[in-house]
Formats: C-alpha cells, sequence, structure tokens
C-alpha cells in the first residue's frame, strides 16, 4: 500500500530539476528553499540554518511515543562540467550532479511525501521522524555532516538511529548492498615537504639535492601497505601530486609530496600516520634534508551498527527481495561524511544499484561512474530508494500487535 502512494512522476521532475540547478557544497541556497517549502506542505516542522544551507524535517508520528528515527540525503553538487548533452543537463557552467545527490534528495522528498499521508491516516504507528537534508558532503576535511552536528543536530533532534544511501553505477537497479561494521575507508590528505639547499645543476657537491629523499620515500611509500599490514587488513596510499624545482639546470631548494592515505579501521589509519613520518624523516636525514608534514585528517572510518544494519536489510528484503540483496557486500575505498553522524548516533549506510546510466528515449549514455562529467543518476531508482525509506521507516514505529489487532 505504501509504494502505491509514491508520485514518481514528481520525484523525477524534481530531481531533474534539482540537476538542471547544480549548487555546491555550503552554497546550496535554491535546493535547500525548494526542500524547506516541500516539507513544510506536507506538514513537517521545518528547521533550517544548520551548516548554513541544512534542512531538517521533523514530524510527530502518532502519539510520538515512540523512537526517533532520521533519515538524510546530501543536496550538494561537484565543480566538473557536464557533458551529458540531456535535456535536463546543468545549466550552470562547471558545476553539475556528477554523484547522484540530486537523486538522493528527491528520494527523500518522495518518502517524506508518502510518510505524510500515511500518518494522517494513523498507519505508522508512534514515534518522532527527523529527515535530514545535508549541504557539502562532497568538500572533504570537516564536511557538512560535521558542520550540522557542531550546529547542534542531535541535540536539537535526537535520533536512536540515522540511515542514508547512496547509488551505485555498474550494480544492477533493484539490487541493495549492505555490511556491518566498518564499510568505508577514512580518507586523509598528507603533504610532505624535503628542504635542501639549492645549486647550480653542475655543482651538485655544492648544494643539498631535496628530490633524492623525495624520490627514496615515494618508492618506500608502497611498501607500506604490503609490509606493515596483515594481507588481511586494507588500506591505500596514493602519491598524487610531485612537485620540484623551476629549471632543468638547478637543484632545487624544496621538494614536495601529497598523498592520498585510506584505512578501514581507526587502528591502521593512526599506524599509517606514524609510518610515513617515520619514513620521510629518517629519508630526509639520509640525505642531509629535513621533512616537514601536513597530516590533514579527512572523513573517519565510516562503520555501520550490526544491529540497525539488520532492521534495514528486513526492509531491503522486502523491496528489492531477498535474492537481490547482499547483506556481506565487500567494504569500499570511498569515504563519506556521514561517517561523522555514525560516530554519534547507530545507524547504517547502504548502497543501491544504478545500472548502466540509462534513460527513456533511447537515451543511454552508457556505463559511467560517479564523478564524471558524463554521469547522470538513474531515476528507475528513485522508486526503490523511496520504498525503503518507506518500509524501514514503518518497521521502526510499527504499531504494538495489541493495538493493532
Amino acid at each position: 500500500m505504501a509504494s502505491t502512494m509514491l508520485d514518481l512522476d514528481a520525484m523525477q521532475t524534481w530531481r531533474r530539476a534539482i540537476h538542471q540547478h547544480p549548487e555546491l557544497g555550503f552554497e546550496e541556497h535554491r535546493t535547500s528553499a525548494m526542500v524547506a517549502e516541500m516539507l513544510a506542505e506536507w506538514g513537517y516542522e521545518v528547521h533550517t540554518g544548520l551548516a548554513g544551507t541544512g534542512v531538517v524535517g521533523r514530524m510527530v508520528i502518532g502519539n510520538g511515543h515512540g523512537p526517533n528515527l532520521g533519515l538524510r540525503a546530501e543536496m550538494d553538487a561537484l565543480p566538473i562540467h557536464e557533458a551529458t548533452g540531456l535535456p535536463w543537463q546543468s545549466t550552470i557552467a562547471g558545476k553539475m550532479h556528477a554523484c547522484g545527490h540530486d537523486g538522493h534528495t528527491a528520494i527523500l522528498l518522495g518518502a517524506a511525501k508518502a510518510l505524510a499521508e500515511l500518518n494522517a491516516q494513523n498507519q505508522l504507528g508512534h514515534g518522532i521522524l527527523n529527515l535530514v537534508f545535508q549541504p557539502a558532503e562532497e568538500v572533504g576535511g570537516g564536511g557538512g555532516a560535521q558542520r550540522m552536528i557542531e550546529d547542534g543536530l542531535f541535540e536539537q533532534f535526537p535520533c536512536d538511529a540515522i540511515f542514508a544511501l547512496h547509488n551505485m553505477p555498474g550494480a544492477p537497479v533493484g539490487h541493495c548492498f549492505f555490511r556491518p561494521g566498518p564499510f568505508m575507508c577514512s580518507s586523509d590528505k598528507v603533504t610532505i615537504r624535503f628542504q635542501g639547499k639549492s645549486g647550480h645543476g653542475a655543482m651538485p657537491d655544492l648544494a643539498i639535492d631535496p628530490t633524492v629523499p623525495m624520490a627514496s620515500t615515494l618508492l618506500g611509500l608502497q611498501t607500506l601497505i604490503g609490509r606493515n599490514l596483515s594481507p588481511f587488513d586494507s588500506g591505500v596510499v596514493s602519491v598524487g601530486q610531485v612537485s620540484a624545482g623551476s629549471s632543468y639546470n638547478i637543484i632545487p631548494d624544496d621538494a614536495e609530496l601529497v598523498l592520498s592515505v585510506r584505512a578501514l579501521q581507526p587502528e591502521i589509519r593512526d599506524m599509517l600516520c606514524k609510518r610515513i613520518a617515520e619514513l620521510a624523516e629518517h629519508q630526509a636525514k639520509a640525505y642531509g634534508c629535513s621533512a616537514t608534514l601536513d597530516y590533514v585528517y579527512g572523513y573517519p572510518v565510516l562503520v555501520n551498527d550490526p544491529g540497525q544494519t539488520s532492521i534495514a536489510e528486513l526492509a531491503a528484503n522486502e523491496v528489492f527481495g531477498v535474492e537481490n540483496v547482499n547483506p556481506d557486500a565487500l567494504p569500499l575505498a570511498n569515504s563519506e561524511d556521514f561517517a561523522y553522524m555514525l560516530q554519534k548516533v547507530p545507524g547504517c549506510y547502504l548502497i543501491i544499484g544504478s545500472g548502466d546510466n540509462g534513460h527513456e528515449n533511447g537515451l543511454r549514455m552508457g556505463p559511467c561512474s560517479v564523478h564524471n562529467p558524463h554521469y547522470d543518476f538513474n531515476d528507475e531508482c528513485l522508486s526503490y530508494g523511496a520504498r525503503l525509506w518507506l518500509r524501514l521507516t514503518a518497521l521502526y514505529f510499527a504499531k504494538p500487535q495489541a493495538e493493532t489487532a
């Protein structure tokens, strides 16, 4: 019954309208205003201003004497110039929804409308529903989730559990993926600067070459995972930037490496930080240089609560079918700032398949990852995502057996 209340045409219209007007992190003024207006129209108590452009819609379910449930969607776009050529492509140069946050927002809006109707019909039981529309998931470091928490999200809107989803291109539409415990990696940025002494390339004996310890460190970094972690643990150290010098015949004064460091366990994250510093400092010393590190901690490891994950799986089994639900999916090396919320409140972050980037009327973009100028959210996912939120909410606010008899 709940699924028949979804207005799928409206959800698609909302999704494409958001897609046409992408806004970067902490700039989602148009999107947040649209969300707030719709929630107010459907009877939610609407709160704005958390993390600047965040929106929370609160609704008392039944008599309100029950669990407090949170559902979260992110609203921000990416600084990418869209190349899809679709009729609803971005109207703003250099900005596009290349990760599907337009779809995630439309999914939660569709569920919000249906849930308000079900609540008005006294079909949901009792509790408090908090719908969190978050800005700035893509900004890295202290993202919108952390900012909302710092602004008092869970003090103003207590949650006993909180859930979020993300689409995954390449995984079939109608499939759902879970993993209890650590599911997504932490993500840190490390800048290593080697200080030497500049000199003429023809007279290296009068200089101290910082490129030598830089090169030695670069190679040594490739051993950190294979020679410091158990084969059953995981981490990633990738060198993304290498810079030194301004001319072929001048030994530079300094040289720099910029790394991406990821780990699936907090203790491995700490170990990698320690070993990177030791490696760089000792290599620099061996070649008469010095090394300084700027270690910027980004998003933490995302850890799903096993109990809350099992409840979400029950809802997914009903919506997707047991045969289409993977309860033990492989962990992902991506990172997500929903991890901050899961540090405060038990919950679950899950994945829904979004297929091969296809659209109606013969418009098929072909397989395409997120964060790609050719990506577009697959609207076939809208129904699955919204139905999942409806079923999960119904499970949380289920009436006691005696009351439903």
